[in-house]
């Protein structure tokens, strides 16, 4: 009885820290800015699905929600915060389904099996991504209405920037199945 209960505790404490070290990896993604066009792009959508590959649908979904509850409560985690807000008014604004979005693609991502096959993975991925547009599409035409553009104005700026990490993703995507290999939670 006492193995298990140190085996358990292990593991708990192996997911706490990989839980950790992907929300370090989420807030670190949403802070640099990379010149790219016709907007910057931060690399947050590549770590939710890197996220997704490398941990699979429930620690991914674990990670993801522990970023948001930390955003939420008020650390400066997002990719707008401390300049334009903290907490839960931060969250609640224009990027709200966006973030949402971040727990259905990193779950999506995670569910998949990534194969040899480079163009079904990248549908794969393109698919857990659209998630995170259709999310935050949703919620931007419930704040500023549905009459505004608002595919121009929440999606088609970064599709180009989206694109450049699907791919960097599905070329890296073996690399990640050895990573994921090597910190296997069992």
């Amino acid at each position: 009885m006492e193995a298990v209960k140190k085996i358990t505790l292990n593991k708990i404490s192996k997911i706490i820290l990989i839980a950790i070290v992907g929300t370090l990896l989420l807030t670190i993604s949403a802070k640099i800015k990379i010149p790219f066009y016709p907007v910057p792009m931060t690399m947050q959508t590549f770590i939710v699905l890197f996220l997704g590959i490398v941990l699979g649908p429930k620690i991914g979904l674990l990670t993801v929600s522990l970023y948001l509850f930390e955003g939420i409560f008020g650390l400066p985690v997002f990719a707008g915060t401390p300049e334009k807000g903290i907490g839960i008014i931060y969250f609640t604004g224009p990027t709200m389904g966006y973030l949402i979005g971040f727990l259905a693609a990193v779950y999506l991502a995670g569910t998949f099996e990534y194969k040899k096959g480079i163009v079904i993975n990248f549908l794969k991925l393109i698919f857990s991504v659209s998630l995170i547009y259709i999310l935050g599409l949703i919620w931007l035409g419930i704040l500023i209405g549905w009459e505004k553009p608002l595919f121009k104005l929440g999606a088609q700026p970064f599709l180009l920037a989206e694109l450049f990490k699907i791919l960097l993703l599905v070329f890296l995507t073996p690399s990640l199945l050895k990573l994921k290999k090597l910190i296997k939670i069992t």
